[in-house]
């Protein structure tokens, strides 16, 4: 039986770094619903005039029609093996959704939420800056660069700080996580297959922790 990893956690988790690792040790492949629906511009499929359709008349592409996009793109064989998912489930609506395809599938669930305290988010996000010329991304509070806002391989770029990255900004998309993303970990709670890791440590430590649980995940 394969596994389909399930990464939960709020913005600025770390999440995509751990999918990214996921991807390059484990030969699994990311399969992001951004990803599909930005596909749809270019297929040619029934399904993908449909979801087309209703994405120009500006509405939000229904549960079953994403859940259809997902089924179509992880029959594919790269995903034999398994995938991990990116930007689905984000309720517990979608998430039953995802039960009954991995039924069907034959795959087993393995949903891991990285938890990492709200203070230490704000600081990730805010503190954030990136060299324009060679996109190195740098932390006030946790990676300052060696001379103040100026990149330490490109003396001549000042670093920039991205508006999206400002506290009001920040406190507002964590404000949504827990409104809209949080009922999803206490499905899997509730469920008794939720995993947790503590986020607030170093990649490589977050990621040993989520591949010992993908290893040893009872897929029976």
């Amino acid at each position: 039986m394969s596994k389909i990893i399930v990464l939960m956690g709020a913005p600025g988790a770390g999440k995509g770094t751990q999918a990214r690792l996921l991807q390059e040790r484990l030969g699994l492949p990311q399969i992001s619903t951004g990803d599909i629906f930005r596909a749809l511009k270019h297929a040619q499929t029934p399904l993908a005039q449909e979801v087309r359709e209703i994405m120009e008349r500006g509405q939000l592409v229904p549960d079953e029609l994403t859940i259809r996009l997902v089924k179509e793109r992880t029959a594919q064989d790269d995903c034999r093996k398994g995938y991990i998912l990116d930007g689905f489930p984000r309720t517990p609506a979608q998430a039953s959704s995802l039960e009954a395809l991995a039924t069907e599938q034959g795959n087993n669930i393995v949903p891991i939420n990285i938890d990492v305290p709200r203070e230490l988010l704000e600081k990730r996000m805010t503190g954030r800056r990136n060299c324009p010329v060679c996109g190195e991304i740098y932390n006030i509070y946790f990676k300052p660069p060696r001379h103040d806002n100026v990149c330490d391989f490109h003396p001549e770029a000042e670093l920039v700080h991205r508006a999206d990255d400002n506290s009001e900004t920040v406190n507002a998309r964590l404000a949504t996580y827990e409104d809209k993303t949080r009922p999803l970990i206490e499905f899997y709670k509730k469920a008794g297959v939720l995993r947790s890791v503590d986020g607030a440590r170093q990649p490589e430590e977050i990621y040993r922790d989520i591949e010992r649980i993908v290893a040893t995940e009872n897929t029976d």
